[in-house]
């Protein structure tokens, strides 16, 4: 207790240069745990990108083909799936929902997505979050679209524009349908997910695009032009639900993917066994959170760079501390000779300059917790927002609090040097004045 108290002592006479110290480990422990709250919470939301989905439908092709250009909106779909099959399985018993998907189109470089309702009502992203809308509502007519939130905030939209949508994915488009412009009816709010980076339109459009259907009259799409919240509050929410899903869906011929969720997990290893054995077309089932698990591990370089990056800073800042305490040491001689001529052994000065390296770690290390959780509480919104991680403020994991126990075990060796140096340090060397 004596040394403790001499140690904190001590540190307090040099405050400048161990706050300094102090600083430098209290920045390294919280960039360490931050990238490795990221690393943990970016894993689990790019898990999470598509969530509550049991099954992804397509034509047959690779996993991660289909997982990529289903969810992600990478690459292309080059074949389909037929609208007879897409029905027969989604009435399979035990299919609670499905959501059809119509790829293939873009405007101004963003994906184009064919679907229906149950798109905005399914749907589940991170924590099996729903989809919200910052502005308006799902689309209600056959010329209505809803816009991600990128899609809105990059090329400026709002409510009440009108767009038109063009054939071909990416920048370079291979035909504008200037024949079918479609007005803006619902802004989402954002995800962090490719949702944000599309644009909805009813599956029944994506036919009138290509061609491949009758348009609707005037007084067709004005008696759907009401939201189903308002059906709802007239007490007659259901036919006129069932109704506009009929007319916003259409009869299509084959559309790119669908979503299936199940009432029970046994359901969707059955249905999934006889989708891929489907003998009425070749067509394949997938479950997301295996296939982005498989990818994630392709990406496990970017692990080990953010896990490298972390080592390096806290060594930096270990190194700063020992540069520290050898420089301070060499104006400390007079102190140290003076603590042996009053009958310090040497363990007593060995033991006081560790004990200093120990409490500049202990400090460092509780102000970088401090720091860390601040850094988390400030960006959760905003990484979720923008990236899609959704950071968990949670307390130290047991792998976290290891590292924080291994950084004061570290800063305890490293100043094991200056100790022993001080250690050897003879009373005649600290007395002499050197000129």
């Amino acid at each position: 207790m004596i040394l403790l108290k001499l140690a904190s002592k001590s540190l307090f006479n040099r405050k400048a240069s161990v706050l300094l110290s102090v600083l430098t480990i209290a920045i390294s422990v919280m960039m360490l745990l931050s990238i490795e709250r990221v690393r943990v919470d970016a894993k689990s939301s790019f898990a999470n990108t598509i969530s509550g989905t049991d099954l992804i439908v397509g034509a047959r092709t690779g996993d991660i083909q289909l997982l990529l250009a289903s969810v992600f909106r990478i690459g292309h779909m080059n074949n389909g799936v037929s609208w007879q099959s897409y029905q027969a399985i989604s009435s399979k018993r035990g299919v609670a929902w499905s959501i059809p998907l119509s790829l293939g189109d873009a405007h101004k470089g963003f994906a184009v997505i064919g679907t229906d309702l149950s798109y905005f009502e399914h749907f589940r992203y991170a924590k099996k979050q729903p989809l919200r809308f910052a502005q308006g509502h799902a689309f209600a007519g056959v010329n209505d679209v809803v816009l991600g939130a990128d899609v809105a905030r990059t090329l400026g939209y709002q409510l009440g524009d009108n767009i038109v949508v063009a054939h071909g994915m990416g920048n370079t488009s291979f035909h504008q349908h200037d024949d079918n412009p479609l007005t803006i009816v619902g802004i989402l709010a954002p995800t962090g997910t490719p949702v944000d980076k599309s644009v909805h339109v009813p599956l029944k459009a994506i036919e009138l695009m290509h061609g491949s259907a009758q348009a609707p009259d005037s007084h067709e799409h004005d008696e759907h032009t009401t939201h189903p919240s308002e059906h709802h509050e007239h007490g007659q929410h259901h036919e006129h639900k069932h109704a506009s899903h009929q007319d916003l869906v259409g009869t299509p011929k084959q559309i790119s993917a669908f979503l299936l969720g199940f009432d029970s997990p046994l359901y969707s290893l059955q249905v999934r066994h006889n989708i891929n054995q489907y003998q009425a077309e070749p067509l394949m089932a997938i479950m997301p959170t295996v296939t982005l698990s498989q990818l994630w591990e392709m990406l496990a370089i970017v692990e080990k760079i953010l896990l490298l990056f972390s080592l390096v800073v806290v060594s930096v800042s270990l190194l700063g501390m020992l540069t520290t305490l050898l420089a301070n040491l060499s104006q400390r001689r007079r102190e140290l000779a003076i603590l042996r001529s009053v009958g310090a052994k040497p363990w007593h000065i060995f033991s006081l300059m560790s004990m200093e390296a120990v409490l500049i770690s202990v400090i460092g290390t509780a102000l970088g917790c401090g720091l860390f959780y601040a850094a988390m509480w400030a960006s959760q919104s905003l990484l979720q927002a923008h990236v899609g991680i959704s950071l968990s403020i949670t307390p130290l994991s047991g792998y976290e609090l290891s590292l924080v126990a291994g950084i004061i075990i570290a800063g305890w060796i490293v100043g094991i040097l200056p100790a022993a140096r001080a250690y050897f340090y003879s009373l005649n060397d600290g007395m002499s004045i050197k000129t």
